[in-house]
Order: C-alpha cells, then structure tokens, then sequence
C-alpha cells in the first residue's frame, strides 16, 4: 500500500499487470500452485503483529487520504496516480485481479499471504472508491444501516435486477 514515505512498498512498485482479468486468474492459480513451499513471491508482504489495542479501521481512512491526494498527480511518481490516470476499467481489472488472488490464498488455507492479499484488496478498492468520488462515510454509513439487519432480510429488501 502506498505510503506517505519515500519507500516504495509493492503497491506503490506493483505488480505488472498481466493479461485480461479473466486470463489473469488462471496465470494466478497456476503461480500459486507452482510456488515453492516457504519461498516468499514479489506479492507476499511482511506481516508483523501488532497489539490489538493499536488496530482499528482509521488506516483505512488515512490511505483514502493519501490515494485521493495522488490523484492529478505524475503517474510516474506513484504507483495511486498510474492506476487513477488509466481509468476506470484498469482499475477495476486490477481490484478484480487482487480479489482472486485473495480467494486464492483464503481457499489454499495460507494465513500469512491472506493477510497481504487483503491488504491489496482493500488498496485497490479504495483507489475505486476515489475514480468514482465514493467516500468511506458513505461505505461506513451503508455498513451501519445494514447493522442488525439479518442478512436475508437485506439482500430480499434489495430491488430486483433482471439479467
């Protein structure tokens, strides 16, 4: 995830982007099941603990802070401003991409890489979340109305697209 530093993390340095989303998926599984075991990828992060009582969700609302700053800014100098200077559909791709990389992890049962694979997820979501002038109140807002709402009675209450 990008930093306010002059570090360069993966997201700012990124992985090239591979392919259609669809043929990327397949490339994804491939790699991961080609993966020696204990071999670390250019994707895995280092994953320190950190106490409880540090964690909460306001990391989330910095790193809207910094990706909105990036956007208008040289894609050159940031990995936020690249992926918001190609548009929409890029960067949709891109979160779609990170998201089975994600499931990938969840579904062969590795902790460690889950962790930075969502840490990726939720990265690109809030590079969406800014090329289309979403906010976190609104996302939070959403959440806290859903609260205490079965989950049933949510989805049913939801008008009906058809396909």
């Amino acid at each position: 995830m990008p930093s306010t530093s002059t570090k360069k993390s993966s997201a700012e340095t990124g992985k090239p982007v591979q392919g259609k989303a669809a043929g990327k998926s397949k490339k994804t599984e491939k790699a991961a099941a080609q993966k020696p075991a204990g071999k670390k990828s250019a994707a895995t992060h280092p994953v320190a603990p950190i106490p409880e009582e540090n964690v909460n969700a306001s990391i989330l609302d910095r790193l809207f802070d910094v990706v909105t700053s990036r956007r208008g800014t040289d894609p050159s100098l940031s990995h936020s401003a690249r992926l918001l200077s190609r548009g929409t559909g890029k960067i949709a791709q891109k979160f779609g991409e990170e998201a089975v990389e994600c499931l990938i992890e969840a579904v062969a049962g590795r902790q460690h890489e889950l962790v930075g694979e969502s840490a990726d997820v939720l990265y690109h979501l809030i590079v969406l979340w800014v090329d289309a002038d979403v906010t976190p109140a609104q996302v939070w807002a959403e959440l806290e109305r859903r609260q205490g709402i079965s989950g049933i009675a949510e989805k049913a209450s939801r008008p009906r697209h058809k396909s």
